[in-house]
């Protein structure tokens, strides 16, 4: 490790587990001292415990504003500053336009758009300061519909196009914040297990999520890992309302 990001200050959402737990690992490997933000309080302090002195556990439903400003005044007691904000707490509801009901499909736009929508706003008086990264953690099912995934689409596609709004504000504002969008494929974490016990076929369809990437697999969590910790560091300072896609092909 070469300490990429040594000494800045990182705060993670859905870090218990999956791509969080990814990135928080790496983004400690490489120097930074990290806030583990998850709804699931005992698998965040289990972590953060794993992890030593640099990781602090802080309770966070990304739904809920007031556990926001919670989350960054613990970020403001312990370092005085952030320089990174991963919005990567998420849920993928399967169902097509006829199937969902108007309840399912207004909590998966609560979790994975208006949650990033709430980090991406209360952060600014914290990173103002110093500047920084944040990172919004799309799909590329926001580039690329499935029929059964309509709310799952609709959000990461809003996603995408609120980080290219909040880009341009930040900038304009002069604050010194990058915003950019990360796009995986298929990953094989724990929510994919999730997915596929909403299906009454998964051996199919996790055929058809393999076959449907070029590259013959699926991905893993450590590579999505990789591109955000570019993404929080230095080296990537030119890039803003960008779409970074590590999909292995699937949107070709």
């Amino acid at each position: 490790m070469t300490g990429r990001i040594e000494s800045k200050v990182a705060l993670v959402t859905g870090a218990a587990s999956g791509l969080g737990e990814a990135i928080v690992r790496r983004y400690m490997a490489e120097g930074a001292a990290v806030l583990v933000a998850d709804i699931d309080a005992a698998a965040g302090e289990r972590l953060a415990a794993d992890l030593g002195a640099a990781a602090h556990f802080v309770p966070l439903d990304v739904t809920q504003e007031d556990q926001w400003i919670t989350a960054f005044a613990r970020a403001d007691e312990l370092h005085g500053r952030l320089d990174v904000l991963v919005n990567c707490a998420g849920i993928t509801t399967v169902g097509s336009v006829e199937a969902l009901t108007l309840d399912a499909f207004r909590h998966e736009l609560d979790v994975d758009l208006a949650g990033p929508f709430l980090g991406c706003k209360h952060v600014v008086p914290l990173m103002k300061r110093t500047g920084g990264s944040v990172i919004n953690i799309a799909s590329m099912a926001s580039i690329r519909a499935r029929d059964y995934l309509a709310a799952y689409n609709a959000a990461k596609a809003g996603v995408t196009h609120m980080t290219k709004s909040i880009a341009l504000h930040y900038a304009h504002e002069k604050y010194g914040i990058r915003c950019n969008s990360v796009h995986p494929g298929v990953i094989h974490t724990p929510i994919l297990d999730k997915v596929l016990a909403q299906s009454d076929q998964p051996e199919k369809l996790y055929a058809e999520w393999v076959a449907g990437h070029p590259i013959g697999r699926l991905g893993k969590p450590e590579e999505v890992a990789a591109l955000c910790l570019y993404l929080a560091s230095d080296e990537s300072a030119f890039a803003t309302g960008a779409e970074f896609v590590l999909d292995g092909g699937s949107s070709l």
